[in-house]
């Protein structure tokens, strides 16, 4: 749908037609009453409209969202500042934002919606993040070390080489999300959803998947050294190029691995 805009600079009124219909609004409304939108940030002074000389059009949405498409790996439209602000309101969306590279460490995110934004070698480290949405994310590469996850929902996210050593994910929903080489040591994963996730040498050791649902996930190569197992389903789970790990766990972790998988195939059989 594209979005045109007629800008007088002396009245400070915006006009704006949006699929034929026709609204009006000032500079004013859009940068303090909405201060969160798309059209606040255009008019914030941080993106570079483009006006037509002759009637007066500014492509300002368009042409932000032509350059990000051109360019992936721009330099983040927030700053953590930014953040920090917007945070405050009661409902905050930063969909298909990007953020790529921010310090967000710390900071109370929980509810936030994060949908479909990039997100790569963002800072996570120790935030609160309980229940955000991380649906369809690129967060390649992000830290999250510490950080509390429990009932994220990470559906479809790609998080290859995200760093997660140490996070509370309790009953995260993490299906179909790609988790290659994601290092989850010590993480928290009781009740955790990560049926037909990746899990491609992904380092799993010492964390705890105790209820988790596996179902179809892949653990090619994976690290499960150490892990708690215990209750958690692994129907349509390939283990056997997980062998290599079991020479270095303990007789009781390989005999309760076992258990999961014979109380898997019985729920099949039944």
């Amino acid at each position: 749908m594209t979005m045109r805009m007629h800008f007088e600079v002396c009245s400070s009124l915006v006009r704006l037609s949006i699929g034929g219909k026709k609204f009006c609004t000032t500079v004013g409304t859009l940068t303090q009453r909405e201060p969160d939108s798309m059209l606040a940030a255009m008019f914030s002074g941080r993106h570079t409209l483009c006006q037509d000389s002759e009637k007066g059009l500014i492509e300002g949405i368009n042409a932000a969202l032509d350059k990000r498409k051109e360019n992936e790996e721009l330099d983040s439209e927030l700053t953590r500042t930014d953040i920090i602000k917007c945070i405050q309101s009661e409902k905050v969306r930063f969909r298909g934002v990007n953020l790529s590279g921010l310090d967000l460490s710390k900071l109370d995110l929980s509810y936030v919606d994060f949908s479909y934004a990039c997100l790569k070698n963002v800072f996570f480290s120790r935030a609160n993040l309980q229940c955000a949405k991380f649906r369809d994310v690129d967060a390649e590469g992000s830290i999250f070390h510490n950080a509390t996850l429990r009932e994220c929902e990470f559906t479809g996210a790609n998080l290859r080489g995200a760093l997660l050593a140490g996070a509370n994910l309790q009953s995260a929903n993490l299906q179909d999300a790609c988790l290659t080489d994601c290092s989850f040591c010590g993480a928290d994963l009781r009740s955790a959803h990560l049926q037909s996730a990746d899990l491609t040498n992904a380092n799993l050791e010492g964390a705890n998947l105790e209820g988790a649902n596996l179902k179809g996930a892949k653990l090619s190569n994976a690290n499960l050294k150490g892990a708690n197992l215990q209750r958690a389903y692994l129907r349509h789970v390939n283990l056997r190029e997980t062998v290599s790990t079991y020479e270095t766990i303990s007789r009781d972790e390989f005999i309760c691995l076992l258990q999961n998988l014979i109380a898997s195939l019985a729920a099949i059989a039944y």
